[in-house]
């Protein structure tokens, strides 16, 4: 999770209008430009002395901010810019009938896919419940009710959790026992998530349970569907969670505010959980039992991350290919070296997509026509070797996407509700034998399993990092060929008047610096395991650490993309008249329309967070594939 102030916020706010005037009530004064205490909490800085805490009484004074969701630049993308008019709008009133005119995502449990988790952590999009996922809800609640009345003990309905699941507890005392659990695992600490990764998190944990193996009750489902459509964003602190069992803790936070207490967001403020449902017009739930556990024993929160940053990655894959094929045009690169001829007889599926991009983004292209018959006989690896490096990136980012789709769809908690012939009495020793229903009578089984440990994801997590990585790596390569004259035959970092001008020079310095951290978030957190709840939990994923790590990296390869995109429209300057190709050509166009040529110095990190705009954005992307067609 990156920590420490942005200014860039501010800026982009300043210029989308986002920061509204602020009526005070109690002075009649209006004032702009207050930072809500939200935004310092994502980046981990103390709250400063004279704010308030959340406090309960409507009408007072508070923080209103438009668009909460553009913070915590270090981690996750930018709100796309075309869309935050369109938010502020909602924030300033809520009433409004712009939600009920968005896309409605139905969950079923088994169907979710990464667009429909963008489409409502990001694009506002209703959530409801299948009518079949609402009969198999249904069938578990009233087998869990079941067991409750007459007495039977089940782990985590009538008895303890963890080291304590041979305490049995009273049918009397169940609510209070998943209220406990509640208040108890809410233990979460450091800069708080995003509000997209927040709602990604909570459709996450809405689709597993809709699949009826979890034992919650309808009403209280429906209310977690409810807060997301009523955009009542829980505060979950970012850190916490070791992976098993499940993500505890930041899901304890949401589960906090579900029953009235926790924290949260309502239209721009920060308010204690309770009145963050008043205000939405939400009774909080009294749960009943298995629905603490229901609620927070799942993978949801590092797959949430992880699916967001599964859309960002390929996004960031495509604009690596513009940035590369740019720098290739920039340095007079041969284009011998994306022939398909090379990459069929290696036949990696990522390798012959970015084969096939730059033949799409350099197709027409006067300056790599001009020097087709040159004597160089061939290019430094950053550049012959692009298929490659980033072709292996874009298949790790395939096998992520399988993982994460899976994840999902899946059912993470503990324990399981059977119902029927989902659990086979086992006649045999066969793979579908389940060793016969626990309570035959029933007609259903609670069974213990390990579904929550993150392994699956956490392992892919990592490998997203790992594979975002080498993007950055081998851009800065790039970066360093075209600042550097005796690589590059342009003039020395770029400068017109080098000497008196620096030019470029410390982009890659930048570009190194974000290299090398990235290399040290790339270390691996699957490969570390803490033993929880003493020794009972004795093998832990740290999936989450690794999805937040991955964001972390996926957001610095996008600011080492931003450098190369402006030292290869630099370089690009010092080829004409040359022409670049069709698609390096729009993109050249799509940069220099908010970013002209560096002809004296100038402050050079708001050209970068210009070009970064572009990227998180995807106006730079979708730009090129209006030119030139969809990219692999």
């Amino acid at each position: 999770m990156g920590v420490g102030f942005s200014w860039r916020w501010f800026a982009e706010a300043a210029e989308y209008d986002i920061l509204k005037p602020i009526e005070d009530q109690h002075t009649d004064r209006k004032s702009y430009g207050r930072v809500a205490p939200w935004f310092l909490f994502t980046r981990g800085l103390r709250i400063p002395p004279g704010v308030s805490r959340p406090r309960e009484e409507p009408g007072r004074a508070g923080w209103r901010i438009a668009a909460m969701e553009a913070g915590a630049p270090n981690l996750y993308q930018f709100t796309r810019m075309k869309k935050l008019r369109r938010r502020a709008s909602f924030f300033n009133n809520s009433n409004s009938g712009d939600v009920d005119q968005m896309e409605t995502v139905s969950l079923d449990g088994l169907n979710l896919d990464i667009d429909a988790v963008v489409a409502v952590a990001r694009g506002g999009a209703r959530v409801e419940l299948d009518p079949e996922a609402i009969r198999r809800v249904k069938a578990a609640e009233e087998f869990v009710a079941r067991l409750v009345r007459e007495e039977r003990v089940v782990y985590g309905i009538t008895t303890g959790f963890g080291k304590f699941s041979e305490v049995v507890i009273s049918r009397e005392e169940v609510t209070h026992l998943q209220r406990n659990l509640i208040l108890s695992h809410a233990t979460g600490v450091g800069p708080a998530l995003p509000e997209d990764t927040v709602r990604a998190v909570m459709l996450l944990r809405a689709n597993a349970l809709a699949r009826g193996h979890s034992g919650i009750r309808l009403v209280t489902l429906e209310r977690l569907l409810e807060m997301i459509n009523r955009r009542v964003h829980p505060l979950v602190p970012a850190k916490g969670s070791v992976g098993a069992s499940g993500d505890l803790a930041p899901l304890a936070h949401i589960a906090l505010v579900l029953i009235g207490e926790g924290e949260a967001f309502y239209q721009g403020e920060w308010l204690t959980g309770g009145e963050a449902m008043r205000r939405a017009g939400l009774e909080p739930v009294v749960l009943e039992a298995k629905e603490g556990l229901a609620l927070i024993n799942g993978t949801q929160v590092m797959a949430g991350i992880g699916a967001l940053a599964v859309h960002d990655a390929a996004m960031l894959l495509k604009a690596a290919d513009i940035a590369g094929a740019m720098s290739l045009e920039a340095l007079k690169g041969t284009m011998t070296a994306f022939a398909m001829a090379i990459q069929k007889v290696r036949p990696h599926p990522g390798q012959q997509a970015v084969s096939a991009n730059f033949h799409l983004l350099t197709r027409g292209s006067e300056i790599i026509e001009s020097h087709k018959n040159c004597p160089k006989v061939q290019d430094a690896y950053s550049l012959r070797c692009i298929p490659q490096v980033h072709g292996a990136s874009r298949d790790a980012l395939d096998y992520v996407r399988e993982v994460i789709i899976t994840e999902m769809n899946s059912v993470t908690d503990n324990p399981l509700i059977f119902l029927g012939e989902d659990w086979p009495v086992a006649d045999t020793d066969g793979p579908d034998a389940g060793g016969g229903p626990i309570n035959p009578d029933l007609g259903g089984a609670v069974v213990s399993g390990g579904n929550f440990h993150g392994q699956p994801v956490a392992i892919a997590m990592d490998f997203l990092g790992i594979a975002l990585s080498e993007i950055a790596s081998i851009a800065e390569r790039r970066v360093e060929r075209m600042l550097n004259p005796q690589l590059s035959g342009l003039p020395a970092f770029l400068a017109e008047k080098g000497g008196l001008n620096s030019g470029l020079m410390i982009s890659q310095y930048t570009a190194a610096a974000l290299v090398s951290e990235n290399k040290v978030l790339a270390s691996p957190a699957s490969v570390d395991s803490i033993p929880t709840s003493a020794n009972q939990e004795d093998h832990v994923s740290m999936g989450t650490i690794a999805a937040r790590k991955a964001a972390e990296i996926l957001d610095n390869v996008r600011n080492v993309l931003a450098i190369e995109l402006l030292c290869a429209s630099q370089g690009l300057d010092f080829q004409k008249p040359l022409l670049p190709g069709e698609g390096t050509g729009k993109a050249y166009e799509v940069i220099r329309a908010g970013v002209p040529h560096l002809e004296n110095d100038r402050v050079i990190y708001s050209d970068i967070n210009k070009v970064y705009r572009l990227i998180a954005d995807e106006v730079l992307v979708s730009e090129v594939e209006k030119a030139v067609g969809k990219l692999v």
